[in-house]
Parts: C-alpha cells; structure tokens; sequence
C-alpha cells in the first residue's frame, strides 16, 4: 500500500488512456475527523465530503473510467447515534436531488448496492428516481454501497444459492466461481481493478471482499472532504506503473 502527502497539479495528458482501470472502489474515509480538525460538527464533515464526491466522479467520467463504486454507507453504520444517521440520510436524499439532473446530462448510470430495504422510504424513493431516469446512460457507471456489507453479501448469496439448490435450479456439484459471483451484489458488474482507502487507516472494513481478490490497493492519509482531482490522478498514475500478474509469474 501507498500513500501521499505532498500532491502536486497534474495534466490529464500524462496518463496513458489504454491503461486506465476499468472499475475504481473508493472507501470515503475521514469525514469526521476532518470536521474535528476544522473544529465543526460531524454532519458538516459529511456535507464537505459530498463535494468530493462530485469531483471524484467528474474526473472518472472525463478520463474514461467505466465504474465507480463509492463505499457510502455501510450496515455497520447503522450503529451509529441516530441523530448522526438521520443526518446522513437527509445529506443522501439531498445529493440525489441535486445531481439528479446533471447526472443524466453527463450521460452517468447511477445503481445501488446493498440492503436497500433498510433505507428510509423516501430515500428509496429518490434512488428510484435516479436510477430510472439513468438507467440508459453508459459513459460511467456511478454504484453506491448503501446498507453494504461484504459478510452480509456472502450470506444472502449463499442462502439464495442454497434455496436454489434445495428447489432442483441448481446442481450442487455445479456451484463454481462464476456461481457465486452472479448471485452477489454485483452480478455482471467487473471486479474492481483499483481501490482506494482515505484517511490512512489499513483495513478493508467489510468491502466487496470477494470481488477485489485481485485488487490493486492505495491508502492514502488524505482526509476524505481533502481528496481531490489531482491526488486521484496521481494515484492512476502510480496504478499505471504496477505489474499486475494475478498469481503467474
């Protein structure tokens, strides 16, 4: 793993566009300790970390990368003091609202990943309303971890594949790789080639843990509300310059 401290202006121009990963997942980490460090509550740390959001996801679609899954909420969130998520929830709905119609403009499908159903019913409603409106669009592809757990994934494909088993769909000795990988979350989207973690901590928190097997990964000590364009291009750049053998010599 890496990290930066130092980033400098970049030029689109110096990355070589027929090596650009395909699918990038970033866990968006240090909203709160940004806002402790800017002496400001919590939900304005969210609120300044939005704003990465829209350049990460600008960037992506004008350099030609085909996937972005931002790591957004996850079930352990939910633990969370109330007031804290009731906050997050409102910040979400209020995203989806403004973007809503410049992500349509910009030609971006927007899609969910997650225990949707463990949302608050208008912010289901919002997201139907996105992903409806998108649902066409194919010059990036904008997926939200929402309600996401790797483990809590795993599970539901499992228990899916089993019932399945259970019914005669499916032969047991025919269960394989590509099995399992179209019952998860992520069925017909590819695996991350690219994931980035903010704020410096070395775990992966419970993220797409099948899928980033063979996962290129960057840790950064930028604080998420920090991250932007440049150090994301730097990043690409340092990405450009690994072997990626996935186990052969």
């Amino acid at each position: 793993m890496n990290s930066s401290n130092s980033i400098s202006p970049v030029n689109l121009t110096d990355l070589n566009t027929s090596n650009l990963p395909t699918h990038v997942a970033i866990i968006m980490d240090g909203n709160g300790r940004w806002a402790k460090k800017h002496r400001i509550n919590r939900i304005q740390g969210h609120e300044k970390g939005s704003e990465a959001v829209r350049e990460v996801v600008q960037t992506c679609r004008e350099i030609g990368i085909r996937h972005l899954t931002l790591y957004a909420f996850s079930t352990e969130n939910w633990q969370r003091p109330k007031k804290e998520v009731d906050a997050l929830m409102v910040l979400l709905k209020r995203f989806l609202k403004s973007e809503r119609k410049e992500m349509h403009e910009k030609n971006i499908r927007m899609s969910v990943i997650g225990q949707i159903e463990r949302l608050p019913q208008d912010v289901r409603a919002e997201l139907q309303k996105v992903m409806t409106l998108t649902k066409k669009n194919s010059a990036l592809h904008l997926h939200l971890a929402l309600s996401y757990g790797a483990r809590a994934e795993i599970v539901r494909m499992a228990q899916v594949v089993s019932q399945k088993c259970k019914s005669g769909q499916i032969d047991p000795e025919a269960i394989d790789e590509q099995c399992v990988a179209e019952h998860l979350y992520t069925h017909g989207i590819p695996d991350p080639d690219l994931l980035i973690r903010t704020s410096g901590e070395m775990r992966i928190s419970n993220f797409l843990l099948w899928q980033i097997a063979y996962t290129e990964l960057y840790v950064t000590p930028t604080l998420w509300p920090d991250f932007g364009k440049d150090e994301f291009v730097h990043i690409l750049k340092d990405y450009q310059s690994r072997d990626r053998r996935f186990g052969r010599v």
